[in-house]
């Protein structure tokens, strides 16, 4: 599922060192992770360091996981989500333990429930940008 090279109005991630392979990754078909040396520990948003000062390292993750918290938005977030509403944002506990904020894309938005099993598929939105999302399996 992809909105079109040209057609994505919405606003982009800015791109950093830190959030780099997260990005490439995406662009891959991968869903790339941290991981503390130290700990084990995953983690998910783009840092040096791993929670705690460890270093980090970044590992790909299997894609599955289950709905920790979501909220249905029935209103959009600016005009450029008009569209979309209603539209599932969540936080999705992987299967490796890290947890991250993403939306479900489901025709059942209110089916969408705690403890729910997701996979995530790769919206690529532009050339440059694919945008990690999930679905509802099973």
């Amino acid at each position: 599922m992809s909105t079109g090279p040209m057609s994505y109005d919405k606003p982009v991630p800015v791109v950093d060192v830190d959030s780099a392979p997260y990005w490439e990754g995406a662009k891959q078909g991968k869903l790339m992770i941290q991981k503390c040396r130290e700990t084990g520990r995953t983690f998910l948003y783009s840092r040096r360091l791993a929670p705690g000062a460890g270093e980090a390292e970044w590992i790909e993750a299997s894609g599955r996981g289950e709905v920790y918290s979501w909220t249905v938005a029935r209103r959009p977030a600016g005009a450029a989500f008009k569209g979309d509403t209603p539209y599932v944002v969540a936080s999705i506990t992987l299967e490796e333990g890290a947890r991250i904020l993403t939306n479900i894309v489901t025709d059942d938005p209110d089916g969408v429930h705690i403890g729910q099993k997701v996979a995530v598929f790769f919206d690529a939105v532009s050339d440059d940008l694919t945008i990690p999302k999930f679905r509802p399996v099973g």
